[in-house]
């Protein structure tokens, strides 16, 4: 169990995600201590197998590094679950995909940032006045492409273990919901690869002709918050940290 809870302040005061966990923390008798941005970049945390980190995905990634932890590389088109891409999605370098969308032969395609570190903003690229979206970004770098669909709603469904703890509209029509016996059977089939996090989000939506689809997978240690209930969503983080604070000490051993 752990003993201090570490919660990531901006501002004045603690974030959404943050206030949600505070609450259900405190209740459980774990301390609870905000900290900024800073303390994790200076190293100043005295943070141990009995912390809880909790925050942005720069400060997991900081907190990680200090505890000995291998940050997790990102996965969000696991190989299990692509039956239920129902589009293709390939890996590429940037500038290949510019090049193409310069020269007006890519036609629509989306793409976005393969690494943890995001470079721009994920989006469709049809014609060459989109390339302004790249800004300074690394032409070297690996990204997602995946061919342009039309979401009419898209939901996140957050996961403890092989278990849908939440399903929370967040883009489109919230009265299209995708078919939740088939986020199920994913959730199983990713749960059986023994790929999947012990916490995570993952994204599904409902296409222009109807049928359920991937968005992507979202790893739990530092994933938002819609409108899941307090307790899951905490129950989620607690699971993913242990789980990773679970492969420090067999690193160690």
């Amino acid at each position: 169990m752990f003993r201090i809870a570490y919660l990531e302040q901006r501002g004045d005061r603690l974030g959404h995600e943050e206030r949600l966990a505070a609450g259900v923390l405190a209740e459980r008798g774990i301390e609870v201590r905000p900290y900024r941005r800073k303390q994790i970049e200076r190293r100043v945390l005295p943070l141990d197998e009995t912390c809880f980190v909790m925050g942005t995905e720069p400060c997991m990634r900081g907190a990680m590094k200090q505890l000995g932890i291998a940050v997790p590389t990102p996965d969000d088109y696991p190989e299990s679950l692509q039956p239920w891409l129902r589009r293709r999605v390939w890996r590429e370098r940037l500038d290949a995909v510019a090049n193409r969308v310069s020269e007006g032969a890519q036609g629509g395609v989306f793409v976005k940032p393969a690494e943890r570190l995001k470079t721009f903003t994920g989006r469709v690229f049809d014609h060459p006045g989109d390339l302004y979206f790249l800004g300074g970004a690394s032409r070297r770098q690996t990204v997602w492409c995946s061919q342009a669909v039309r979401w009419r709603s898209e939901f996140r469904a957050y996961v403890i273990g092989a278990r849908v703890v939440a399903l929370d509209h967040y883009h489109g029509d919230p009265a299209l919901r995708p078919c939740e016996r088939e986020i199920a059977e994913a959730v199983r089939a990713y749960h059986a690869s023994g790929a999947a996090p012990a916490g995570y989000g993952i994204d599904f939506g409902v296409l222009d002709d109807g049928r359920t689809a991937l968005i992507e997978a979202n790893d739990g240690y530092a994933l938002g918050a819609y409108a899941i209930d307090a307790g899951p969503y905490t129950d989620l983080l607690l699971a993913r940290w242990a789980q990773l604070m679970a492969t420090r000490a067999l690193a160690g051993a």
